[in-house]
């Protein structure tokens, strides 16, 4: 018997409900959210999702907060970064007050 799932992976389920986008994007979602990523405390490639924003390392057993989907979001990317010093903090703009001289 021929695999049937080739192109919809885990949205094989669906059949032909729900339009293709929204199969798509479901597709998409639930493929890296079921892959093993890795630790940031141990290294290994064992980290699985517990439930929405709780993972779990299997090799070392620590679990922490991080993204609904991914263990680690953008945003916190972006603020690890810049905590290290790697990427500049955006400053606000500075008021230019500027002298307008009168001709008398």
């Amino acid at each position: 018997m021929a695999k049937r799932t080739k192109k919809v992976g885990p949205a094989g389920r669906f059949q032909a409900r729900y339009g293709v986008k929204a199969r798509t994007r479901v597709r998409n979602v639930e493929i890296l959210q079921k892959a093993k990523h890795i630790c940031p405390s141990c290294g290994h490639q064992k980290v699985k999702r517990v439930s929405t924003g709780i993972w779990q390392c299997k090799k070392c057993g620590t679990k922490f907060a991080g993204g609904a989907y991914l263990p680690q979001t953008e945003t916190g990317q972006n603020v690890k970064k810049m905590f290290k010093g790697e990427v500049e903090i955006p400053k606000m703009p500075e008021e230019v007050v500027e002298d307008k001289g009168e001709k008398a």
